[in-house]
């Protein structure tokens, strides 16, 4: 083996270490990619156990061809095509870490807000404050809700107005309560929901939207009634379902949300008169229910309201005409870095639509950071629940 000298050794430290990123950016790529599938449980799980082993691996295959000492001989005598294998796939991860993150960041941080939305406003409330105890619950993940800076229990508030081109006058200032990914698990406990529904039922909507994740066991299917029927709506309220209460008998969560007074949409479409005027609300429960989501025969003169429980499904509103599509399933990352923002986020389009307001003529989408999770961790990424108010654009 060649000597490497300590100049060798600083430039390969400080190329490895940007390797290193790079690594780490593409199996989060990886990652998120294929969480965003309608993959069955197994292997949702299998996938996640494929890319911690994809993680921590490379270090150790570097190792195993020799460390330093093998990059400092990559030259003959001393070539072998596992070295160039190992090193080529080196140099993609430098060049993620130098060109491709980079760019994505900035483009993220200079992605001007959509002007369909015209005001934002947040409210982040203590809710173990406000009980004067932290609502852990039961479930066996209780115990991540207690590092320090989590925000699980932390639930913004939010008020946001939305102009929009279709919209008939007659609905000028209505409010829809958009609600998402509320995975009753037990933890948190029952008091914390109870709470912050209380507080949404006080905003008094027109309309209730909640996009999916009810459910994280069978157990909390019962927690449905006794909890949802705590809000209120004044001209109708719709449900869909979400990718985790597939595993856990979608017809009998369907039924406990018919029981609330809820239209359950599925992968169909519904008329409906509000004020006097006719709206189309239609469910995507894709990619993972069937039959999938079709709107055939509704008219395509109508304001058109969505329910999809993934933002991955913006393409098919483009093409369906979507006026407004309410969504949730990614968390808006729930890890968020300072800068950076959002990490782990399962979708399709990576971190595009992590969380927040997003408009694709004619399509404008809100997608909720959610109020629950099946493993209660926040840092920088609080619950969310959202009260949309609509304006009609004026000419």
């Amino acid at each position: 083996m060649a000597f490497i000298v300590f100049p060798q050794i600083a430039v390969l430290s400080i190329f490895l270490a940007v390797a290193a990123i790079g690594h780490f950016a593409l199996c989060v790529f990886s990652h998120n990619w294929w969480y965003g599938q309608p993959l069955p449980r197994r292997g949702t799980d299998l996938i996640q156990v494929v890319h911690g082993i994809a993680l921590f691996g490379l270090p150790i295959l570097f190792w195993y061809f020799g460390g330093y000492e093998s990059l400092a001989g990559f030259e003959p005598p001393y070539f072998t095509w596992s070295t160039f294998l190992l090193v080529a796939y080196l140099v993609v991860c430098c060049l993620a870490t130098l060109i491709a993150l980079p760019i994505i960041t900035f483009r993220r941080l200079l992605r001007p807000i959509p002007k369909a939305l015209i005001r934002d406003h947040s409210n982040l409330v203590d809710i173990a404050a406000e009980l004067d105890q932290t609502p852990a619950g039961t479930a066996k993940a209780r115990l991540l809700s207690k590092l320090p800076g989590n925000q699980v229990f932390k639930v913004d508030f939010a008020e946001r107005t939305l102009r929009l081109p279709r919209l008939h006058s007659a609905w000028h200032d209505m409010t829809i309560l958009h609600i998402s990914d509320l995975h009753f698990c037990g933890s948190p406990d029952r008091s914390f929901y109870r709470y912050v529904l209380d507080r949404c039922a006080a905003w008094d909507p027109d309309i209730l939207a909640v996009t999916g994740d009810y459910v994280d066991s069978d157990e909390h299917r019962r927690w449905i009634v006794p909890v949802l029927s705590r809000l209120c709506w004044r001209e109708a309220a719709f449900a869909i379902m979400g990718n985790h209460d597939q595993w856990y008998e979608p017809p009998k969560i369907r039924r406990r949300l018919e029981r609330l007074g809820m239209h359950v949409l599925g992968n169909t479409w519904k008329e409906i008169t509000l004020r006097g005027q006719p709206m189309v609300v239609i469910g995507n429960e894709g990619p993972w229910y069937k039959p999938p989501t079709g709107s055939i025969g509704a008219p395509r003169e109508r304001f058109r309201l969505c329910l999809s429980h993934t933002p991955d499904n913006m393409a098919w509103a483009r093409r369906e005409g979507i006026d407004l599509m309410l969504c949730g399933h990614v968390h808006g990352g729930q890890i968020r870095v300072p800068v950076i923002g959002s990490i782990i986020v399962p979708s399709r389009y990576g971190r595009r639509y992590d969380c927040g307001t997003f408009a694709e003529g004619p399509t404008v989408m809100h997608v909720s950071r959610g109020l629950g999770a099946e493993q209660p961790l926040r840092f920088n990424c609080a619950p969310e629940v959202t009260l949309i108010t609509l304006q009609k654009e004026a000419f």
